[in-house]
């Protein structure tokens, strides 16, 4: 058989054909050989870089590096440039899980009745207005002594001295003379007379009943106690208006306590009181606050306070030493636990917590203290959170923040 015979024009249609099946051959063995494109990069997250590491039961002092704390076991907490007091809301943010570690506790601030009671110690002392001064009511001589000292408890009545009273014989003759030869009018102005130069009533009676002049007189003491002091010996002279003794009353005794300058504002006249003895254990003694004295003692900046206390069978003893608890009243108060409050010597802080886990300090104006409760008057609302425990320690956080307490206004309120 003969060759098929190529025309010219059929000839360049093969070439051309060849070309391109072996340029389509070379782009795909290129494209199976060549690597795929690497993938789209995402976006680049870049982490917090602390600025250093510290312990929070000593943040002063900074660490380049994580680890144990060399002052406590516990691991070192890192302090990032993005807190602080810079960002938007106030106060300083600290970690939820650090909160934890540190043992932080988040209190409310309250409102409610705020009774205070006072305890003072104190000292017994003698009623001062329970005193009987005994005094010769004429010039005598002493004729006996009862045998009393200084020290001594007597009762009413009860007779110091025999005094021997010359001047009292001639008045007492001339009453006689007149009641016998005169009328009731000379017998009356007579009577009078022996009244004014101090003869007792019952001695003036026993005299005009019997007709017979009395120039002894006995001496006693009109009031029941203990003798102060005794001044009078047998066979001594005494002049008129001249003391023989001095007798104090047991029949209540007073409680001298010594409060506080501070909290003596919070005593009123007329409250009531409370004493515990040492000489009688469990026993509880009532009384009043009879008076609050007008001068503090230097010293020991406080007040005296006057409590007066019934003596039913004379058990209290002045000198005697006693806790009385005074009723400082009660009324609605805004009040946090005291170990909230910090109290730096200038000022009073509380650490306030807010949304976030930031904590800021705010100046607070405190009152009464009792019962672990501190009487907030300025600076704090009603329910806002406080920390009761382990401010200091968010104190030093918001010192290195460079964070500065909320104060109060000129006004004292917020």
């Amino acid at each position: 058989m003969s060759a098929p015979s190529w025309s010219p024009a059929r000839l360049v249609l093969a070439g051309v054909a060849i070309a391109i099946l072996a340029g389509a051959g070379g782009y795909g063995v290129a494209q199976f050989r060549r690597p795929p494109p690497p993938a789209p990069a995402a976006a680049s997250i870049e982490p917090r870089k602390p600025l250093y590491w510290y312990d929070p039961m000593v943040p002063a002092q900074h660490f380049d590096k994580p680890g144990k704390s060399p002052f406590m076991d516990m691991e070192l907490v890192a302090r990032y440039a993005d807190e602080g007091a810079g960002g938007a809301a106030p106060g300083v943010r600290i970690d939820p899980a650090t909160v934890q570690s540190l043992g932080v506790r988040l209190v409310a601030v309250e409102r409610g009745d705020f009774a205070q009671a006072l305890d003072a110690a104190g000292v017994l002392d003698f009623n001062q207005r329970q005193v009987a001064i005994v005094q010769a009511r004429a010039a005598g001589f002493v004729q006996r002594v009862y045998g009393h000292a200084p020290g001594d408890i007597v009762a009413a009545g009860a007779p110091i001295a025999d005094l021997l009273i010359p001047s009292w014989g001639g008045a007492q003759a001339e009453y006689l003379a007149v009641r016998e030869s005169g009328g009731p009018a000379l017998e009356a102005a007579a009577r009078q007379r022996l009244r004014l130069l101090g003869m007792p009533e019952s001695l003036i009676a026993a005299m005009a009943r019997d007709g017979r002049p009395r120039t002894v007189v006995t001496v006693s003491t009109p009031l029941g106690g203990a003798i102060q002091t005794l001044d009078v010996r047998q066979g001594m002279t005494v002049s008129m208006g001249q003391t023989l003794a001095q007798v104090s009353g047991l029949g209540s005794v007073w409680l001298n306590a010594a409060v506080p300058e501070v909290m003596a504002g919070q005593v009123r006249v007329g409250r009531p009181a409370r004493a515990e003895l040492t000489a009688f254990p469990g026993e509880v003694f009532t009384g009043r606050v009879t008076a609050i004295l007008p001068t503090a003692q230097a010293d020991s900046r406080t007040l005296q306070v006057r409590v007066e206390l019934a003596n039913r069978g004379g058990r209290l003893r002045p000198g005697m030493f006693a806790i009385v608890h005074l009723d400082g009243g009660a009324g609605p108060a805004l009040f946090v636990p005291s170990e909230a409050v910090i109290r730096t010597g200038k000022r009073t802080l509380v650490m306030t917590a807010g949304e976030g886990g930031r904590f800021q300090p705010v100046e607070v104006r405190t009152g009464r203290e009792n019962a672990g409760r501190t009487e907030i008057l300025a600076g704090l609302d009603e329910g806002q959170k406080v920390v009761a425990s382990g401010q200091f320690l968010i104190d030093s956080e918001a010192s290195l923040a460079g964070l500065r307490a909320t104060p109060l206004n000129p006004a004292g309120a917020r």
